[in-house]
């Protein structure tokens, strides 16, 4: 039912947006609905078949913001289209039907990962392997030359005859169940072992390599492919997870410091850093220049106000990058303050179930993957408004689920799929039996006096 609700509203959206934006004769528009539609009973089907118990939430409001980005972007493919026409030149390929496709792989991707993870707790058997491949996925864009690596000045690409895909988003979900695995393993040792340094309890060094050497060399490597978002994503993330696992909040503050010296060392080692939040500041000092994109991204917001200009009535491809860093910045032209608001009603209610279902598990692996993976979802939404709302300073990470770009779709579907799989286990795991009753010669007595009548 809420998955049909969802088709519904997608459906209603694009209509909307078709009949102010105008560009085709509705043919394409009812077909790709249908595509989505069949899609949406695959992935429910899916769940039903792979997944029975689980929460029933999560995936109508992963469809409703899959299909919402697919409606914008189909949108911003209108607007590139008719500012061809006006030049007389060719019109672009069609974006939206792209992501269409990545979506109809993304589904499939989600519909096998129910298939083959089976139990939540599968992949810690592999714990160290995934860290292994999470790092070496982050290393093969650093290594690979510029014109296989390289989009607009960052390194974290694989391009290869017209094929694009970020391997880091996919090292993003390996290393999360590594720093899951290596936390449940090394728990107790976060907490207690280790000397006490100004109130709290610092770990030995021993304890903390492995987790310390993937943390590291992920933000070097990301750092050096200037794709300083990632970092900060991996970064809190793996901060999030070491708190959960050891509940204390020393882990904050100690976390802090590691990103403010980190943030201190960045900025004076790296120029595009430098330039990052000289924009941040002040963005009308180099309008022309760096500062062309965020400061278009808040006139954009501006002109929304509460209500927005209407789905189609806007000009959000005055922005660079709207369909992908700065698709927050069309949806809060068109569809106002309220509409945005609402779109991060629905990531807050995927992080929150995603949380609900992480505590509801009994297992340690489950309630440590589970919470790291619903707070990646929230984190990165946090990140890319932050930054497009000038917060923060702007990283370059994009909108789960809505942005164009198949690798984000198809690793956020992935975790998806595996809170999906945690929910389910939660709901189904019997509860502990009761210890059996020891036998009365092994049962422990106890002498009781009895009062002396008066």
């Amino acid at each position: 039912m809420l998955c049909t609700a969802a088709v519904v509203v997608v459906g209603i959206a694009a209509w909307i947006m078709s009949s102010a934006a105008g560009g085709d004769d509705g043919r394409s528009l009812q077909w790709s609905l249908l595509v989505f539609a069949a899609l949406t009973l695959l992935a429910h089907l899916a769940v039903r078949q792979f997944a029975a118990h689980a929460d029933p939430v999560i995936l109508p409001c992963v469809v409703l913001l899959n299909g919402l980005g697919l409606v914008l972007i189909d949108r911003l493919d209108r607007a590139e289209a008719a500012s061809a026409a006006a030049k007389g030149v060719a019109a672009p390929s069609s974006d939206a039907a792209h992501q269409l496709i990545w979506t109809a792989a993304g589904i499939a991707l989600f519909a096998l990962v129910l298939v083959v993870v089976r139990n939540h707790t599968q992949p810690a058997r592999y714990a160290y392997t995934c860290g292994l491949a999470g790092v070496v996925a982050l290393l093969i864009p650093a290594v690979l030359p510029a014109r296989f690596s390289e989009v607009n000045g960052g390194k974290s690409w694989i391009l290869f005859s017209g094929f694009s895909i970020q391997p880091g988003e996919f090292a993003k979900v390996l290393l999360l169940i590594f720093v899951a695995a290596f936390l449940v393993a090394n728990r107790d040792l976060f907490g207690a072992a280790g000397r006490r340094v100004l109130g709290f309890t610092v770990p030995r060094l021993r304890d903390l390599g492995p987790l310390l050497v993937v943390t590291f060399v992920s933000v070097l490597v990301l750092v050096y492919e200037k794709n300083l978002g990632f970092s900060l994503l991996v970064f809190g993330t793996v901060l999030a997870m070491v708190y959960i696992a050891t509940g204390r909040a020393s882990w904050l503050l100690i976390g802090v410091a590691m990103f403010a010296v980190g943030a201190v060392v960045a900025y004076h080692l790296f120029a595009h850093v430098r330039v990052r939040v000289r924009v941040w500041e002040d963005p009308m000092a180099t309008y022309y220049t760096n500062g062309y994109q965020i400061a278009q991204g808040l006139f954009g917001l501006g002109t929304g106000g509460l209500w927005g200009t209407g789905l189609g009535a806007g000009r959000p491809q005055e922005v660079p990058f709207a369909k992908t860093d700065f698709i927050i910045s069309t949806i809060g032209e068109e569809l106002g303050l309220f509409g945005l608001t609402a779109v991060i009603l629905l990531f807050g209610v995927i992080t929150v179930r995603g949380f609900s279902a992480a505590l509801a598990t009994r297992d340690a692996f489950g309630k440590l993957l589970g919470g790291g993976l619903a707070f990646s979802v929230g984190w990165q939404l946090f990140v890319v408004i932050g930054g497009v709302t000038k917060l923060i300073p702007l990283t370059g990470l994009t909108t789960p689920f809505m942005s164009y770009g198949g690798s984000s779709l198809l690793a956020n579907y992935v975790i998806v799929a595996l809170l999906i799989r945690i929910s389910h286990d939660a709901r189904t795991q019997a509860a502990p039996a009761a210890p059996p009753p020891a036998p009365i010669a092994e049962a422990m007595t106890e002498h009781i006096r009895r009062p002396r009548p008066r």
